[in-house]
Order: C-alpha cells, then sequence, then structure tokens
C-alpha cells in the first residue's frame, strides 16, 4: 500500500505545489471573510503609496489601503467569480454534450454544435461587453460572460469522450437490456468522463481567475468597493514608477494562483489517466 502510494505520488508529481499554492490563495480567501489586516475601507491617505513595511509587508496603494489586505479580499473575488463560472459551464456544457453524443449525427446534435462554434466565436471579454452594454458592469456579469465562454468548452469535451463509450460493449449490453438513452448517459457515460471533466475544470478555473482580472482590468468586472486583482493592476498602471508594488504584488497573486491551478491539473491527469499510468510517465 506505501508503495502504491509512492509511485501516486510520483505520477502526479505537480499536485502536490500545485495543490499548495491553490490552497494557499483559497485559504487567504476564506481568511478574508473573518480577517484582514486592515479594512479594505479604511483610508490613510499620509501613508500613500509606501513600499512594504512590517506595518504594511506589501505596502499601501494610492489611497493609503493596505495591499495584503486587498490582495485577500481581491482573492476571493477573483475565485469566487471563477469557480461559479466554471460552475455555470459544467452544469449546462456537460447535459449538452451528454445529449449531442447521445443523437450523434442527428439534428439535435448538430444544432448543439454549430450553437457551440457560434459562442466560440465570441471571446468572453466581447460577450462581457455586449451584456454590460444592455446590464451595467459588475461581478454578476463577469461570472455569466465567462460562464457562457465556458459551456462550449466542456460540451465539446464532454461530446468527444462520450463518442468513445457509446462503442463499448457494456453500453451495448444497456442498450440491449432496454436502457434509453439518457439513462445510459447518467449511469455509463458520465461516470467514465468525469476524470476529463475533473482535470479540464481545473484549467478552466485557472483560465477563468486570467478572465475575471482581464474583465476588472478594463471596468467591467467587480466594481468599487470591492476589490478585484484586475482592478488593482488598473489602478498601478499610472503609478508604476512611483509605486511598483502596486503592480507586482496583485501580478504575482494572478501568476501564482493560475500556476497552482495549472499545476494541480496536470498532477490530476497524470494520477486519474489509466492511459499514463500504464506507460509510467
Amino acid at each position: 500500500m506505501l508503495r502504491a502510494g509512492l509511485t501516486m505520488m510520483a505520477q502526479g508529481r505537480s499536485l502536490v505545489p500545485g495543490g499548495a499554492l491553490t490552497l494557499l490563495f483559497a485559504g487567504a480567501a476564506v481568511l478574508s471573510l473573518f480577517w484582514t489586516p486592515y479594512e479594505i475601507t479604511s483610508l490613510d491617505i499620509a501613508n500613500k503609496i509606501k513600499a512594504p513595511t512590517l506595518a504594511h509587508p506589501l505596502g499601501t496603494d494610492h489611497f493609503g489601503r493596505d495591499i495584503l489586505s486587498m490582495i485577500m479580499v481581491g482573492a476571493r473575488t477573483s475565485i469566487a467569480v471563477a469557480l461559479v463560472a466554471v460552475g455555470i459551464g459544467m452544469g449546462v456544457g456537460v447535459p449538452l454534450g451528454l445529449a449531442a453524443a447521445a443523437r450523434k449525427g442527428s439534428l439535435l446534435d448538430e444544432v448543439i454544435m454549430r450553437g457551440n462554434d457560434l459562442v466560440f466565436a465570441f471571446p468572453s471579454l466581447l460577450i462581457a461587453i455586449m451584456i454590460t452594454a444592455v446590464f451595467g458592469a459588475s461581478a454578476v456579469n463577469a461570472i455569466i460572460a465567462i460562464g457562457i465562454f465556458n459551456i462550449p468548452v466542456f460540451a465539446r469535451l464532454t461530446r468527444s469522450g462520450a463518442l468513445s463509450l457509446w462503442t463499448q460493449d457494456y453500453v451495448l449490453a444497456a442498450r440491449v437490456a432496454g436502457k434509453g438513452a439518457a439513462r445510459i448517459s447518467a449511469e455509463h457515460i458520465l461516470p467514465n468522463v468525469t476524470n476529463l471533466l475533473i482535470v479540464q475544470g481545473t484549467i478552466q478555473f485557472s483560465l477563468g481567475i486570467l478572465a475575471e482580472a482581464g474583465l476588472s482590468y478594463v471596468g467591467l468586472g467587480a466594481q468599487p468597493p470591492t476589490p478585484s486583482w484586475g482592478r488593482m493592476l488598473a489602478d498601478s498602471q499610472t503609478m508604476i514608477s512611483l509605486a511598483p508594488h502596486m503592480a507586482i504584488f496583485p501580478g504575482m497573486a494572478i501568476l501564482l494562483t493560475v500556476l497552482g491551478l495549472n499545476l494541480m491539473g496536470d498532477g490530476l491527469r497524470d494520477l486519474l489517466d489509466p492511459r499514463l499510468r500504464r506507460t509510467g510517465r
């Protein structure tokens, strides 16, 4: 058992550092619900754009706000937006992919896949611009925009994985036993594509954080006074020569979070993909 555990750890060697980075920022987001070093709405103009000190380990911004506190609350915003957006993508895309695979070559399959192509033609930023033009800029609209963009990703992945399973003997046996397409998809197809969805989910989660930061950077994400890593970067661009730490620390937060999620996704793929386990990667 110990040997098997060590083998799994070796195969998923990127899972540990990736999980550690992810847990670090997830923990900071959870902690910010109860405590931050300073109130994020507390302004201290006398100590604005101060370099890192013992009192402010990451320095202060142009309003004298503590950057560490802002990053902690910003982590909550970025993770919440990305998590809900990925949930929307999976919740809508997976059933669509299962339905398309079950009716391969039918009108339903064509409608679903051509609809996915249409959504892919519009990047999440463009979707956000269209949504905010009608409903206004907010974190909720950013979630909707990123979630819509995630739907075809999961639909395509699910359909691709499901198509290879519909020819398997156990699926043919289920059809002979009288099970319908919906029941087979739920009982036999979905459990066998879950590994693919978990890995893709971590990748889309990291892309969701990048998308949220990008939307906030251009003013289409979370609105003041809610902190956001992307808007912290936008605020720092006019202060980059006076206070480079205002850009460095939010940028590092985005970089390390995305890196952690990508490493974790790579490690999960190594652990969950039986083909990689057989080749001993």
